[in-house]
């Protein structure tokens, strides 16, 4: 991860209408990496959402879901996205359940391309393993091992992924080079097509 480049920030008007470039996607798809290395190519904010959460809760997510369980995460998360809904310009690093509340989807699309990143069940699993030790900041979705819960997961968001997202970009034996280049190709594709170019 290379959240030493992120960017906190407060959310800022929309400037000359340029949309926010928002990251969704599964744990361990690389939304944060991805992310602060976009921000930094296109010299413009970074924020995790994530860790904009924790850092105004004073907990880590594992905290927060062990002391009001996930609904009162998810209902910070819907704070924060709501707070962000008008700024533009920015990159933004959503947590892998933000797609499950149709109201974040519709408040990020507003102002905002949104970006599915993906891998393959394998990848996750075994980006999370490298990850363990920062599993403070995972805890468990389904109560399931790790194996289970990333195909039960899966299976229950990626029609929420497809249909949120403006483009989708495999990270699967990527490079974050690659996964960056591929981004910005999108979006330069998705800009031409726009314009009719």
């Amino acid at each position: 991860m290379v959240t030493s480049m992120a960017r906190f920030s407060e959310p800022r008007p929309q400037s000359a209408r340029r949309p926010n470039l928002v990251l969704i996607g599964y744990r361990a798809t690389g939304k944060t990496s991805v992310g602060a290395r976009l921000a930094a190519v296109l010299d413009c904010p970074f924020v995790d959402l994530d860790q904009v959460l924790i850092r105004e809760a004073g907990r880590s997510i594992a905290d927060i879901v062990a002391q009001g369980g996930w609904a009162e995460f998810r209902r910070r998360e819907k704070e924060l996205v709501a707070r962000y809904r008008h700024a533009g310009g920015q990159v933004l690093a959503t947590g892998g359940g933000v797609i499950l509340d149709p109201d974040n989807v519709a408040a990020l699309r507003e102002n905002g391309i949104l970006i599915w990143l993906t891998a393959d069940p394998a990848a996750i699993q075994a980006r999370l393993a490298q990850d363990q030790p920062r599993d403070a900041n995972r805890p468990s979705l389904t109560g399931k091992d790790a194996i289970r819960e990333v195909a039960t997961v899966l299976k229950e968001r990626t029609p929420l992924y497809q249909a949120a997202a403006h483009l989708i970009v495999d990270t699967t034996h990527r490079s974050l080079t690659q996964v960056v280049e591929l981004v910005l190709a999108a979006l330069k594709s998705e800009e031409a097509k726009n314009l009719g170019g």
